[in-house]
């Protein structure tokens, strides 16, 4: 995959070309393609030509980072001051921050560019970004395909070059997925390594803002930026990374132990299967350490992600009630029915669901045998990935099971969609990190996506494990032609 930070920072600094100049190329191939892939759901045309002139000055008076003057994109559940920001959801319709969340204002500190905010599923739950209020985004790699979910849009607008680089959230592969769908990297970082501040909240305890890139190069490079303490979000967590994207030039494989868990590739379709255990053959060749490992306590990762999920939804979608912002009815009688109305008609059917799942596990009489079993098993996963991590360095497992679903693909029912989610979840479930690469196409000409692991922390890990393989390795799957083209 082509890097494309590093080349754009340089034509900015060496004057061949200006961000204000950038950014109305960006534009222009929004105006022109976003039709036909609904990445965007709002843009902020006006305010990133702002952003862009003053990148231009911090160049010109060689303050510049190498984010500086870089057109990017918010999904649409991340805040930034006088946005529209509606999580996809016609109960947020018109809503407003007054504030700028951490990750962006660090981005902008940074001279970075905003052209607006990407579709995603409604409130962040879906695998295929099909909820949206908006209608969902499309595969750049074959339009008739989902994107994933539920930052579908952003990596909708980095495939198609309709933004250098996008932040999502993952609250249970949200990240990953889209990035395995549509062949490009998604980064989900350790809980607590970037701020929440900011983010709409969907599953306080799982969720993490992360990455969508062209490359792992680019992903570090944001990485970098966007991680740290933060005062305003008392999970984030003091540790120093350094400078990953610095230590990418020297990856190296030779003596690294990577483990593979057999419950990972069960029930993962031959096509898939087979990539990634190239992919682990030429670790190998490479001088890594193979480690077969068993993790059984996987198979109770989804039911123990979705109790948890749904119960903590249900909490934090309480607030929204048509009395402070965002959607209410017309006609009400009094407050009790103006409530009732505001979220019958302003949360679509998923999101219905999961609140009344997560509502049913906290419910008296029904907590202990479901939230707090749930909760106990989370333990169980952190534990045993705990051990896991003391005889390997990564795990290499598949993004998911599948490549991308056909358009309004529902399967038998929606417990089937949601055992798409089965090899990402873990991952929030136990706070570690994991970044999806691409490796191959499949037999239909859809990217396979591969995952790498890493204990908490360690991110450093597998971004050079990453870029290793990216550099050096056999990936089939070619750049998008399309949008910005320099």
């Amino acid at each position: 995959m082509r890097e494309l930070i590093t080349p754009l920072s340089q034509m900015l600094k060496n004057g061949e070309i200006s961000s204000v100049e950038l950014t109305n190329k960006y534009i222009s191939a929004i105006e022109a393609d976003n039709a036909k892939y609904n990445a965007y759901v709002s843009t902020t045309f006006d305010k990133a030509l702002e952003n862009a002139k003053i990148a231009d000055e911090m160049i010109a008076s060689g303050k510049a980072t190498a984010l500086t003057g870089i057109p990017m994109t918010l999904k649409d559940n991340i805040c930034s001051d006088g946005d529209l920001t509606t999580c996809c959801s016609k109960i947020l319709e018109g809503f407003r921050p007054y504030y700028d969340s951490t990750v962006w204002s660090k981005l902008k500190a940074q001279g970075a560019v905003m052209l607006g905010k990407t579709n995603m599923d409604e409130f962040a739950m879906g695998s295929t970004s099909e909820t949206s209020c908006y209608g969902a985004p499309l595969n750049p790699r074959n339009v008739n395909h989902v994107t994933g979910g539920s930052s579908g849009g952003g990596a909708s607008a980095v495939t198609a070059s309709l933004a250098a680089y996008a932040l999502g959230s993952d609250t249970g592969g949200s990240v990953r997925q889209p990035a395995s769908f549509c062949g490009i990297v998604g980064l989900k970082p350790t809980y607590g390594a970037v701020s929440r501040y900011g983010l709409i909240a969907y599953g306080s305890s799982l969720d993490q803002i992360g990455v969508l890139a062209n490359s792992v190069k680019d992903t570090a490079l944001v990485f970098d930026t966007i991680s740290g303490v933060d005062a305003n979000d008392q999970t984030s967590v003091d540790y120093d990374f350094g400078c990953i994207a610095d230590t990418l030039d020297n990856a190296d494989v030779k003596g690294m132990r990577i483990g593979v868990a057999k419950e990972y590739f069960d029930g993962i379709n031959d096509e898939i299967k087979n990539a990634i255990f190239d992919v682990i053959k030429f670790y190998e060749d490479n001088g890594a350490q193979i480690v077969d490992i068993s993790l059984p306590v996987l198979k109770q990762a989804l039911p123990v992600y979705y109790i948890i999920a749904c119960a903590e939804a249900s909490s934090n979608l309480g607030r929204y009630d048509g009395i402070r912002y965002g959607y209410r009815p017309e006609n009400f009688n009094d407050v009790e029915e103006m409530i009732l109305k505001t979220r019958t008609q302003g949360f679509g059917d998923e999101v219905k669901r999961r609140i009344m799942l997560g509502t049913y596990v906290l419910s008296s009489g029904y907590y202990d045998a479901y939230y707090k079993k749930a909760c106990l098993l989370r333990q169980n996963l952190i534990a045993d990935f705990d051990d896991i991590f003391g005889s390997c360095d990564i795990l290499i497992a598949p993004t998911a099971p599948n490549t991308a679903f056909p358009l309004n693909f529902k399967g038998a029912s929606p417990v089937e969609m949601y055992l798409s989610d089965i090899a990402t979840v873990p991952i929030n479930i136990t706070g570690v990190p994991a970044i999806s690469v691409p490796v191959k196409n499949d037999s239909n000409g859809l990217p396979i996506g591969m995952q790498i692991i890493g204990r908490k922390f360690g991110e450093r890990t597998i971004l050079n494990a990453a870029y290793f393989y990216e550099k050096n390795g056999n990936s089939q799957v070619e750049d998008f032609e399309g949008g910005v083209s320099l």
